[in-house]
């Protein structure tokens, strides 16, 4: 197993869609080299496909991270798989497909990391993608090591009526009034916010009532002594070595 985090930060890093600084983020590749690394969790971003599969990719379109272009969700999963989700990023990953959820929870299964999914439905609704999510879930016995995280605050309330033993967190852009009152209408384990409002006075009496803050992206390892200082519990980053 690598280590690449520096000694000085002891707090918790987050591979952000894998390993993605090195990697094309979201393939397989990307998740198999965060699995050797020695860090707190890995996290991804789930769609449903045309015909309701499970696959892991950032964006609503496929047009950044491929050589396709057009919406996950018309497109079958044998139809987004024809496409080269590698290439873009470097010849020498010419070749990755967009992989499924039960691909990238295989990779995590055996190993220590928490998996944190976000559910990508802020956009479009997916009617029932909470419940197939908790059904993979349960399928790898990993309930104890998810935490599942959307902008959409509507379908972190669904997935908690399906399967309220794991782990949920709302994600933010920006902040709400009354946040830890808002925090509680849901019963979140957590909330993750950028990292430039992670000194903001309501999140740092959240941190002090106890809610745990997570940070998003952080690529620098000033910036993530400061979150550390702050009392963030964790920090997602692209590059994952910072120090």
């Amino acid at each position: 197993m690598r280590t690449l985090i520096k000694a000085e930060i002891k707090m918790n890093i987050i591979a952000h869609r894998g390993y993605s600084a090195k990697y094309p983020e979201n393939t397989l590749i990307a998740f198999q080299e965060a699995a050797k690394l020695d860090v707190w969790g890995v996290e991804f971003d789930v769609h449903l496909t045309k015909d309701n599969q499970l696959v892991v990719i950032h964006d609503e379109k496929i047009n950044r991270t491929s050589n396709g272009k057009g919406f996950v969700k018309d497109m079958t999963l044998e139809e987004l798989q024809a496409f080269d989700f590698g290439a873009w990023f470097a010849p020498e990953f010419a070749g990755q497909q967009i992989p499924t959820l039960a691909e990238v929870l295989t990779v995590f299964k055996n190993e220590h990391h928490q998996i944190n999914i976000e559910i990508k439905s802020d956009i479009f609704e997916y009617p029932g993608i909470e419940a197939l999510i908790a059904n993979e879930i349960h399928a790898f016995n990993l309930e104890d090591r998810v935490i599942i995280s959307s902008f959409n605050h509507e379908s972190i309330a669904r997935f908690q009526q399906i399967m309220p033993n794991v782990e949920t967190a709302l994600l933010f852009a920006s902040l709400v009034l009354n946040l830890e009152e808002y925090i509680g209408l849901f019963g979140c384990d957590a909330i993750h916010i950028p990292y430039h409002h992670g000194m903001r006075s309501i999140i740092q009496q959240a941190i002090k009532n106890g809610v745990t803050v997570r940070a998003y992206t952080v690529n620098n390892a000033k910036i993530a002594r400061q979150m550390e200082a702050l009392g963030v519990d964790a920090v997602f980053s692209d590059v994952v070595e910072i120090g």
